[in-house]
């Protein structure tokens, strides 16, 4: 992975937030380190207020906001010390956490701050940045990833295991950062979940991601895991009708209409077709914020009924063991994994479509590196569960807003180049028509 920092573009982005947001949207640019709104980022700083107090501030990314296109403005102010205060608490629930967030932010109107705010505020370093890297996860996602990761890194990283992002994620790296930091510590490794750089300085943070990916993919190429093959695989010419059948039933099962993507390239064939897809399909996706996208896993072929008869046994098995009650969410797949169509993505819209072909696209990648390399292992569903109905994650897309009167529906307008039919098109798509 190479490094994309340009000094005469840097130069346009004033301050060490100006810095902040560049080197943001840096990691944002590149796929194999975050999708749609993944990652995270955060710069801390000293300034006074209204009355000449010098404090300390800490500028996270906000739920929801993309690194690729963030501005300054989705980046919200937080008080740091108090921050560093909750971080110390033995114990904090959810709504304790994101009330005290609200209550600390220094800007009214901004954003909610990320769900990882107090992790970003108990490392030391000013500059931090954290993404869900491909060639990390294909490292860590497997039987004896941990292992795998220290003898990778060594002292380079901190090596936390899963825990749910919040605020145990934050009070667990609050005691166990300073026990293993070394002078070589550059970066922490999230088991399943990500990897983490930070330094004073933006390009130094960037730039230690950079090398720390890297060094993940010169490792997979070490061991040959990282150009993963798939059998050719020929496109027997697109079935349309039987892709509107099977947008029909997801539908039907979803209790709402979706749209539906088919992408049948080489690479959806081969891998839907692949012997083992079984297997390595209904493990789980690649790290565990994906699951509010995609659903937990693809739909193999077409047979809707099976999969929501499993999704709801899925929700039965992991709601009895939540601390508190939970709503099934529609048991409609949101992809599928099928011989003939290769890749059917579904969603509301076409960009969520567009958002669940990708993520899957990577996990594909992910898949069969962490196969090669010793065994694709992902999180229990337990985990995913917990992530998948956790309702600081469903506030991600709840950002979105009001879902539009024809969301999921397809409007074809003829004569729509100008004039009355032109101004039907652009009413029929502001109202989330495709």
């Amino acid at each position: 992975m190479k490094s994309l920092w340009n000094d005469a573009e840097a130069a346009k982005f004033a301050g060490p937030l100006g810095l902040r947001v560049y080197s943001a949207r840096l990691l944002g640019r590149d796929r194999s380190l975050v999708l749609h709104g993944g990652g995270n980022a955060s710069v801390k700083l000293a300034e006074k207020n209204l009355f000449g107090e010098e404090r300390e501030v800490l500028y996270v990314k906000g739920s929801g906001s993309d690194l690729e296109s963030v501005e300054a403005e989705g980046f919200v102010p937080v008080r740091l010390d108090y921050l560093r205060r909750l971080a110390s608490l033995p114990a904090l629930s959810d709504p304790q956490m994101v009330n005290e967030l609200g209550t600390q932010t220094l800007l009214a109107g901004a954003p909610a701050p990320s769900v990882e705010t107090l992790l970003h505020a108990i490392l030391p370093h000013r500059y931090v940045d954290h993404t869900h890297a491909d060639a990390v996860l294909s490292v860590s996602n497997t039987p004896d990833g941990e292992k795998r990761i220290r003898d990778l890194y060594g002292d380079k990283v901190v090596v936390i295991p899963y825990i749910m992002a919040g605020f145990d994620l934050a009070a667990y790296c609050a005691r166990e950062f300073p026990r293993q930091r070394t002078r070589s510590t550059v970066g922490m490794v999230l088991l399943s979940h990500g990897v983490v750089s930070f330094a004073a300085d933006a390009r130094e943070s960037y730039e230690l991601m950079i090398e720390l990916v890297s060094m993940a993919e010169r490792y997979l190429e070490g061991k040959k895991a990282w150009s993963v093959d798939l059998p050719p695989a020929a496109a027997p010419g697109f079935k349309r009708l039987e892709a509107a059948r099977l947008r029909s039933e997801v539908s039907r099962a979803a209790g709402f209409p979706l749209l539906c993507r088919c992408n049948d390239s080489p690479r959806f064939l081969g891998f839907a077709r692949h012997p083992e897809v079984a297997r390595l399909s209904q493990g789980g996706p690649a790290t565990p914020d994906h699951v509010i996208w995609t659903k937990p896993l693809p739909m193999l072929g077409r047979n809707v009924n099976d999969f929501s008869s499993g999704y709801k046994n899925y929700f039965d098995r992991n709601s009895k063991k939540a601390k508190e009650q939970k709503t099934m969410l529609d048991p409609a797949p949101r992809m599928a994994l099928d011989p003939e169509l290769g890749l059917v993505a579904f969603g509301r819209t076409a960009r969520d479509t567009g958002i669940v072909e990708d993520i899957y696209a990577h996990t594909i990648d992910v898949i069969l590196r962490a196969e090669a390399l010793g065994g694709w292992r992902a999180l229990d569903e337990g985990h995913i569960f917990d992530i998948e109905y956790w309702d600081l994650e469903q506030a991600k897309l709840r950002a979105a807003g009001a879902i539009p009167a024809f969301a999921g529906e397809v409007a074809l307008v003829t004569g729509a180049a100008s004039g009355i039919g032109k101004a039907c098109a652009e009413a029929f798509l502001r109202r989330g028509a495709a």
